[in-house]
């Protein structure tokens, strides 16, 4: 689909759509309606690194460079915001088998992995080095990536995110929150707050909002237009 035929698509669905509107079944498929969301705004989320639509990575166009693992680094791999370990650790399901067993078994689990506004378009080496850990503010950022504004501290399990996108994580926390009852610790609150009130909501994240309002029939209301 062209750029132009992609945006006359979407400006029907924005009026057309909600009411036929299906939160997608599986991950997979949840990937397939992401790369349409992004198709006129190819970019990585902490990075901001350009990518074709075969999920090539351009780390030229955004300066980032491979801490350890280059090959991962070429492609692109849709993160959760909120880690599916995240998610998983809250539900019985978790306990019971894992990853697999919820899977399986607990639907409203699928339904939450599977929820648009909960990917985000990122640099396969990142999105592996982040892992499950937690967001938070790390001292010194120690830089690993190149210009690419990004840290991870391993022994600590924590990732600090790029300023500019500190508000987008938290305000898809506080719907993950509001949404699947996702519980949050007193910290974790104060800082998305913090966060969300030092990185306001931008252009492109109503967008992206109004798209999966389109596509999955639900929005974020802590996006407001």
């Amino acid at each position: 689909m062209n750029r132009t035929n992609f945006l006359i698509t979407f400006l029907i669905a924005l009026f057309t759509i909600p009411a036929f509107a299906e939160h997608p079944t599986s991950f997979s498929q949840a990937k397939r309606f992401a790369r349409e969301i992004y198709q006129d705004n190819q970019s990585t989320f902490y990075c901001g690194c350009s990518y074709n639509n075969d999920g090539a990575i351009d780390a030229a166009s955004c300066g980032y460079e491979p801490r350890k693992q280059p090959k991962r680094g070429e492609r692109l791999e849709w993160e959760h915001v909120v880690s599916a370990w995240e998610i998983g650790h809250q539900r019985q399901c978790w306990q019971n088998g894992g990853r697999r067993n919820c899977e399986k078994n607990d639907p409203e689990f699928s339904k939450m992995v599977s929820d648009l506004h909960n990917l985000v378009p990122s640099v396969g080496e990142l999105n592996g080095d982040r892992s499950n850990f937690r967001f938070g503010m790390i001292p010194n950022e120690p830089r690993a990536y190149g210009l690419c504004d990004f840290e991870v501290v391993f022994k600590d399990r924590r990732a600090e995110p790029p300023a500019n996108r500190q508000g987008d994580i938290a305000r898809i926390y506080f719907y993950m929150r509001d949404q699947y009852g996702l519980r949050l610790s007193r910290q974790q609150t104060q800082l998305f707050e913090a966060w969300s009130r030092m990185d306001p909501v931008d252009e492109w994240e109503i967008k992206r909002n109004n798209r999966i309002n389109a596509l999955q029939g639900n929005k974020n209301y802590h996006i407001q237009k």
